[in-house]
């Protein structure tokens, strides 16, 4: 098994670490992970700027660049084979429901998927690490089952996995979901700098809106493990006749 290991938190953050020690030893794995944290970056590429990759003592290479620049840049060079998995995480924090349209977790695992290669997204239902071996374990676990099982071959898939910070035994069994729905986000906050300029921060996620039985919301909040399906075709399939109709000017 080759292995290649991402994050958006940066490649020093206690998440990312404790995912490697947990996989290092399932094969060949490797991290390729931003310098610096680049939550919610989700799936930008650095075009406009050159991209450096430097290799920590521990022997991580860091990226100056987003989740997704480090997983491209592994699959198109860096790296001279092609990782059977990308794995993403663990994160400081949920990535639930609408949160997986911003999420440079979800970012890095769906670039792999991209690519051709199966990949999962981890990440922690709340920030602190609180429990981090216990979500590392279960990693581990859901790795294992993917490759005991042999769906690590054949069409490439891209799972979202969420888990609850409890230690290892209270952690209910997986549940298989769909995403939950958010509020808007809070309001925008205002600050005035030094120079008396206005200064705007982007304001706390919404609560959760549908977080009803089946959404990665109500199985968290139960104490499951949440694992949600990811694809990437957005077009509103359904509504395509319709949007004939409109464009091509007919009321039938």
């Amino acid at each position: 098994m080759n292995i290649l290991i991402s994050n958006d938190d940066g490649f020093q953050a206690p998440g990312i670490v404790a995912l490697y020690e947990a996989l290092k030893d399932l094969g060949r794995v490797e991290v390729v992970a931003p310098e610096q944290n680049n939550s919610a970056k989700s799936n930008a590429l650095t075009l406009h700027s050159p991209l450096y990759v430097s290799q920590a003592s521990n022997g991580f290479r860091y990226v100056n660049g987003t989740p997704a620049d480090c997983v491209h840049i592994a699959l198109t060079g860096l790296l001279d084979y092609k990782p059977d998995l990308v794995v993403s995480g663990i994160n400081n924090g949920a990535n639930m429901g609408d949160d997986t349209i911003y999420s440079g977790t979800v970012g890095a695992a769906m670039e792999g998927y991209l690519f051709g290669v199966p990949a999962m997204a981890f990440s922690q239902v709340e920030k602190g690490w609180g429990h981090l071996d216990a979500a590392a374990a279960k990693a581990r676990e859901l790795v294992q089952q993917m490759m005991a099982q042999g769906h690590i071959s054949g069409a490439p898939w891209l799972l979202n996995v969420n888990i609850p910070n409890q230690p290892l035994a209270l952690i209910k069994p997986l549940r298989v979901t769909r995403l939950g729905r958010r509020h808007s986000a809070e309001s925008v906050i205002t600050q005035t700098s030094p120079r008396g300029e206005t200064m705007y921060w982007i304001g706390s996620a919404g609560a959760a809106k549908d977080d009803s039985d089946g959404t990665d919301f109500h199985a968290t909040f139960e104490g499951h493990l949440s694992v949600t399906p990811l694809h990437v075709d957005l077009t509103e399939h359904a509504k395509l006749p319709e949007w004939s109709r409109r464009l091509s000017g007919t009321t039938a």
